[in-house]
């Protein structure tokens, strides 16, 4: 719920509706104690009958004119108004109070019941405008808890203050009210206050701005009719609100008859444990509010329907057989409960289902059907309680009434309480979030299509919608005997391959003609590889035999891949393995034509991947503080290699750097920290070293002289580390290191060796102590958001740009890679590409090293050979490289096959490979070249082809790759082709420009606003990476270049 009160204006709203509240229940307990006081048997029913009738009529009668101005003004503004209304009336009755007018103080009651009917509506419809669809229950739970609070507040503060101020001496109740008149000004004060806080509130536009001429239509005989017609045709508001105006007639029956049998069945004398009792229930509301809140987080949980309706029932039933006056308060304290897990949801329902048009009419017809109903309810209660009938036997009788509301709403609702029991059972280990919830039409026929990535994805489906959904599935699944019944009673519809597919189109295309939601995975089968497979066109055919104002929403489930459930490698089961929670987000898209093509739709699919990923990785850890989890999780396992035969574990890796880290914090504590060292394990060590220490690493290429010069002026570089080992090689092959290094401080690592004494000491600190302690002592980088390092594109100075990538870019981009490659056990890879590029940055050292995978070094990634010897001795099974090192390795007589064999995937990127290449590694090594494509900007992977996955029970092969295309985007990635002028998308295989948005799209260049400007644009919502690339996607989502910025 908490996260409900930081959305803006939260609190003068909830502020207002206290206060509102508070000011009601104060002056009718002022009136109710008065005539406690000072009037006596039928005369003080009577009056308190009169008192009951006040508040209640103007919500029966004045319902219309509520909705009208709910729903035709500014709500904002018609909080106000009526706020000042109150001020006014409270004003009125503090004089009353003062001149000892108890009948005009009685008659104002009626005017601050009219008030409250035209604020009660105004403020429940803003909620939909000011919390969102995702959030309804959330918040009404929060506005019916804050309610509470205020009746109950109210209760005590006036009840209180009245038995200090009042005296023996008063006879009457107009010289009660003036002994107690100082109260009313607590009412001015609240009222005051009040509309200091509506004038906090933003003001929002009308809905359906109307003039006087309709104002009189609204009124009239036949426009109620309608109204009234219009919610009754509509069956979840018809329902919600007979169920509402159950529960508080319930209620008032119950206050109404509770006394007399507490009296005569408990012994109960004292006014104050009666009270104690009853205001239990108001306690008991109070946390079904919150409970209700808190399952309905970002979502809206129907099942809480029939779970409320059934347990007060149950507390009921119990009411008339607890002899104890605590366990009475207790039960109450339950059925509160229950109750209010009931009313939230319902109002929620209400907000969701009602059209923003006519919500402030729907809302005001419930309140007058509500306080009708109630009010049916006491008069039928005064007349039975009149014919002589006991108390115990009307509590009986309401039991039974809300037994039989029980059984109703089940039977009305079985999928309800079948998503709850999902819910609770699903939610022990998944949080499941919604997204765009707003996106999905509250009625009419609806067709969910999304991707397909687990077995229990249609139940984070169901949990996510707040609208029954018919799941289409297997006939072979759906005739089981054991499941037959109960996919029956949820109206599954069942499907079979071949020309029989045409029936179950009919039934979906009949369901969404009635006017239900349906779900259809359009690959037809759990994917295999984590990536969208080809979409099946008979979803194509179940909307042309639909009707017009049917749509299409398109969903994206993020998470539930390296699930138990998914079919991926066990390896990335383990690796996904959430301690407590597995966090899986349902990302709804905009509705979309029901012609939609397959093409259209998937590309939409995509787009919903990104938002999904960007809402799932708000919360991701550092670099650093990822890598101390993976080392703990692996700690005696390999973590890095070296050809020169030195080997380091994954606890040994992390020693040596915590260690290092503690040197390097004080060293260039503004500017970005320059690195040149060789691609060994002192190079990658020394890059997780400055992350750790909270420093910007750039990685710096000594083979260019003015861009190396040129790097250090753009990111103000004073210091770098590197290795005399390093220096002197450079120096052999003819580099003038003296004049690179030149004006800057030089650190050295042979400087920077720890002794005997720190070394024990960090060993069995990260040996003994838990990865959250680790992180606190010694990774210093806390914001995700930061910038992590600084790479440098472009080949001359003036073309040459730093490109910032987040901690959240970077781990967003191995997150994604790692996802994509399904890595298995005993993976091993190949730092096989310097990290002055972003691609070795990210693929070849921050994926094993955060993903637990044994990363092997070679010093000299150009030599082929030695690179393939390392391959083949420590069987390296990934390889992230480029072309030309592929055509290398091809072309060299030293390379035999055999080297290569354990490589089970072979991913190319950077520049482009042609066909030529592509056939000759594959003759020689029988391994396909995996093409992908990226830019620095995109840290850097965007898209990739991956291996084909056979289904081995339907013998189906999912499509993972496409020769001559750079493969399809990355989990969380979305590719857009457009005109380069005017930014429109292009159509399926047209050539336009390469857009790219994901989470792992850069912040932008280092100290060159006008480029990040331009790179970055926003397109509906989303933030897109313009490249330099031309290209077009097909049918399928593959990416095909045409020219790139490395081919021109």
């Amino acid at each position: 719920m908490w996260h409900v009160l930081s959305v803006q204006g939260v609190w003068p709203y909830l502020i207002a509706i206290f206060l509102n509240a508070f000011i009601d229940l104060g002056h009718k307990v002022v009136i109710q104690n008065t005539l406690f006081k000072s009037v006596e048997g039928g005369a003080q029913i009577a009056l308190t009958t009169l008192l009951n009738a006040l508040i209640l009529l103007p919500f029966i009668v004045l319902f219309m004119p509520a909705g009208f101005a709910a729903s035709a003004f500014a709500r904002v503004r018609v909080l106000r108004a009526f706020g000042w209304l109150a001020l006014g009336i409270s004003l009125a009755i503090t004089a009353a109070y003062y001149a000892g007018l108890f009948w005009l103080a009685l008659t104002l009651t009626l005017l601050l019941a009219i008030q409250s009917t035209f604020y009660s509506a105004t403020k429940y419809a803003l909620i939909k405008g000011l919390f969102g669809k995702q959030r309804l229950a959330e918040a009404n739970g929060l506005v019916q808890a804050i309610t509470i609070a205020a009746i109950l507040g109210a209760t005590l503060v006036f009840t209180a203050l009245f038995e200090q101020q009042i005296g023996a001496s008063v006879a009457t109740p107009g010289q009660v009210l003036a002994v107690v008149a100082p109260l009313g000004w607590l009412l001015v004060a609240g009222s005051l206050l009040q509309v200091v806080a509506l004038y906090r509130l933003s003001p929002d536009q009308p809905v359906q701005p109307a003039g006087r001429r309709q104002y009189k239509r609204t009124l009239s005989a036949s426009s109620m009719r309608q109204s009234l017609h219009r919610v009754a045709r509509q069956p979840v508001l018809r329902l919600c609100i007979i169920g509402l105006a159950t529960f508080w007639s319930v209620g008032q029956v119950l206050l109404a008859t509770f006394p007399a049998y507490a009296k005569g069945a408990l012994g109960v004398e004292s006014t104050l444990v009666l009270q104690g009792i009853l205001a239990a229930s108001g306690l008991g509301i109070a946390l079904g509010s919150t409970l209700a809140s808190h399952f309905s987080k970002n979502r809206l949980e129907t099942g809480l329907i029939p779970i409320g309706a059934l347990g007060m029932a149950l507390g009921l039933m119990c009411l008339p057989f607890i002899t104890s006056a605590w366990v009475q308060a207790l039960n109450f304290v339950f059925l509160g409960t229950m109750g209010g897990l009931f009313i939230v949801v319902l109002n929620a329902l209400i907000q969701f289902h009602a059209e923003e048009c006519e919500l402030g009419y729907v809302l005001a017809v419930s309140n007058a059907f509500q306080h009708l109903t109630m009010l049916g309810f006491l008069i039928v209660t005064a007349l039975m309680a009149l014919a002589g009938l006991d108390s115990r036997y009307l509590l009986v009788l309401i039991a039974a009434v809300a037994l039989l509301g029980g059984a109703y709403t089940l039977v009305k609702l079985p999928q309800s309480l079948v998503r709850f029991v999902l819910s609770f059972l699903l939610t022990r280990h998944y949080r499941v979030s919604v997204q765009g919830l707003e996106h999905l039409p509250s009625r009419g026929g609806v067709l969910l299509l999304g991707n397909h990535i687990s077995w229990i994805d249609w139940a984070m489906v169901q949990i996510a919608c707040p609208r029954p959904v018919r799941f289409v599935m297997l006939k072979s699944v759906y005739e089981r005997w054991y499941l037959r019944g109960f996919l029956k009673a949820l109206g599954c519809i069942p499907i079979e391959r071949g020309e029989n597919a045409e029936k179950a189109l009919e039934a979906v295309a009949a369901q969404l003609n009635a006017g239900e939601v349906v779900c259809l995975f359009p690959e037809g089968a759990i994917s295999r590889t984590g990536q969208l497979g080809a979409f099946r066109r008979g979803y194509q055919r179940a909307c042309e035999k639909a009707n017009p104002d049917v749509v299409i929403v398109p969903f994206y489930l993020r998470g539930l891949w390296g699930s138990q459930f998914s079919r991926s490698s066990e390896r990335l089961k383990t690796l996904r393995q959430a301690p407590l929670h597995r966090a899986v987000v349902v990302a709804f898209g905009e509705a979309l034509p029901k012609n939609t093509p397959a093409d259209v739709l998937k590309r939409r699919i995509f787009d919903q991947a990104t938002r999904s990923w960007h809402h799932a990785l708000e919360h991701l850890d550092t670099l650093s503080d990822a890598w101390i989890k993976s080392v703990k999780r692996r700690p005696k396992e390999s973590a890095l290699i070296d050809t020169a035969r030195r080997s380091l574990s994954a606890r040994q890796a992390l020693g040596e750097s915590v260690m290092l880290a503690r040197r390097l914090v004080p060293l260039s504590p503004q500017a970005p920290l320059g690195l040149l060292l060789p691609l060994s394990i002192d190079g990658v060590l020394t890059t997780m070293t400055a992350l750790t220490a909270n420093k910007t690493p750039v990685h710096l290429d000594p083979e260019a002289a003015d861009v190396f010069k040129a790097v250090l002026a753009r990111a103000h570089i004073t210091t770098i580390v590197t290795s005399r080992a390093f220096i002197a090689r450079l120096e052999r092959r003819g580099v003038d290191v003296t004049a690179l290094l030149a004006d800057r401080q030089v650190v050295y690592l042979e400087d920077l060796v720890p002794g005997r004494g720190e070394r024990i000491k960090t060993a069995l600190a990260i040996r003994c102590l838990p990865a959250w302690v680790l992180i606190g002592l010694y990774s210093r980088a806390r914001r995700p958001g930061a910038t992590a390092a600084i790479v440098f594109t472009g080949d001359t100075p003036e073309r040459l740009k730093g490109v910032k990538l987040s901690h959240r870019n970077l781990m967003a981009n191995v997150k994604q890679l790692s996802d994509a490659l399904n890595t298995e056990h005993g993976d091993a890879t190949m730092a096989s590409l310097s990290p002055f590029n972003a691609y070795g940055l990210t693929a070849t050292q921050l994926l094993p090293l955060i993903e637990g995978l044994p990363l092997v070094c070679h010093e000299e990634p150009n030599d082929s050979v030695g690179v393939a010897r390392a391959l083949a001795r420590y069987r390296v099974s990934v390889l992230c490289t480029n072309a030309s090192f592929l055509r290398r390795l091809t072309q060299s007589d030293d390379v035999h096959p055999l080297m290569l064999e354990s490589l089970r995937v072979v991913v190319a990127g950077g520049e482009p490979v042609d066909g030529e290449l592509r056939d000759a590694f594959e003759r020689k090594f029988r391994k396909l070249i995996l093409e992908g494509y990226g830019v620095t900007e995109a840290a850097p992977v965007a898209t990739v082809n991956l291996p084909d996955a056979l289904d081995v029970n339907y013998l189906q092969v999912q499509r993972g790759a496409r020769m001559g295309s750079v493969g399809m985007p990355l989990p969380g990635t979305s590719i857009k082709i457009v005109d380069v002028d005017n930014f429109q998308e292009r159509p399926t295989d047209a050539v336009g420009r390469i857009l790219i948005s994901g989470p792992q799209v850069m912040q932008g260049y280092l100290n060159d606003e006008a480029s990040t400007a331009k790179a970055l644009k926003e397109i509906d919502g989303d933030i897109w990476l313009v490249t330099d690339d031309d290209g077009y996607l097909d049918a399928d989502g593959f990416l095909t270049l045409v020219s790139s910025a490395t081919s021109r």
